[in-house]
Parts: C-alpha cells; structure tokens; sequence
C-alpha cells in the first residue's frame, strides 16, 4: 500500500484533527484513506502565494468553512476522500479532483483530472467525464454544514498530474453534451495526490 502525502505551501495541517482522522487498517487489512490535506478556506491572496484552501462564493462556501482530503493506493486501485464543514446545510455540491493547483481565480485549478484524457476540451463526453475516469465526490450536507464523500477508481494518479479538490455549485451531471458538469467552481483545497 501506498499513501499519497502532499505538499502544502503555507497550509495549516492540524496535527490533532489529522490523527483523529486517521484509523488503522480496515477488516482484513483493507487499507484505509491518510489525510494529506487539511485547512480552513479563506479568500483569494491578492497577489503571491494563495492560501491552501480558498473559496470563490463566500455566499456559498463561508470564509472559515474546513476542507480535509486524503487518499490511498493499493493494490492498483485509489481511494480518494473529501470532508468537509462549515458549508451551507442541507445542500448539494459537487466535487472532483483537478490537475492543477488552487489559484486566485477559479479556472486557476485546471481541468478534471482523467486516467484516459479526453482530446476535447472542456470534456463533456460520457465516454471521458465519468466517475469511472474521473475522481468524483458529490456530497450533502447535512444539517449542521458538514460532509464527506469517498470515490475509488480502478487505476493510480500520475505523478504531479493531480494537484486539488475543487468543490462546485451542484452534483455532476451525466446528461450527454453536460458530462462532468456540476456548476460554478466555489471552492478549491490544493493536495498533491
């Protein structure tokens, strides 16, 4: 097994919260997800280096508001985690893992990242934008503001390709000509899986 560890440019890790969230292999050694990133959104740095975490809609996704991810590698399969608290309750968002990191605006992230890159962009074909080749983490949440959504997919990340969480204004569509598509970017967590 092994566990992606990111490399967070002035992030804040909670030591404390990040052990909390680690539990030791499942039943019969199925592993389970490490944390490699963990903050508390704030607003775009006006310019330099942009904060770990970032939200675009205050509105939507408040100053404050935690993201944590984590992910795990076995035996050729990846299981990639997002939790999340602080958001709006009982609302739906959608969530994908993107191939660049956060940056002052919300296209700063990059496209999805795809095991088998579709050769149009933005991808909107079912046969590329689909949660078999995409990390997908739709969630609700709940009444107090939190979640956590876990996608595992049957191949491993190419190094240096996969570098956020962005959280997005709706759950991923499936319609053809909208696969993939989930709303407005409102939040990014950058994590170098």
């Amino acid at each position: 097994m092994r566990t992606t560890v990111a490399a967070l440019t002035g992030a804040v890790l909670l030591a404390a919260g990040l052990a909390a969230c680690s539990a030791p292999d499942g039943p019969a050694g199925s592993p389970s997800v490490k944390p490699i990133a963990e903050t508390a959104v704030a607003a775009p740095a006006a310019s330099g280096d942009q904060p770990a975490g970032i939200t675009y809609d205050v509105a939507r996704i408040p100053v404050g508001a935690r993201l944590s991810t984590g992910s795990t590698v076995a035996d050729g399969r990846t299981t990639v985690e997002l939790k999340v608290s602080g958001l709006l309750p009982d609302t739906k968002y959608g969530s994908h893992v993107h191939t660049k990191p956060c940056g002052a605006k919300p296209a700063d992230s990059g496209p999805h990242y795809q095991n088998s890159k579709d050769p149009v962009s933005p991808s909107v074909d079912p046969r590329y934008a689909n949660a078999e080749n995409e990390i997908w983490l739709d969630f609700t949440t709940d009444a107090q503001g939190a979640a956590s959504a876990t996608a595992t997919v049957a191949w491993e990340f190419r190094e240096g390709e996969a570098n956020a969480v962005v959280v997005h204004a709706a759950h991923t569509s499936t319609e053809h000509g909208k696969a993939g598509t989930a709303g407005d970017r409102l939040a990014c967590l950058t994590a170098t899986f």
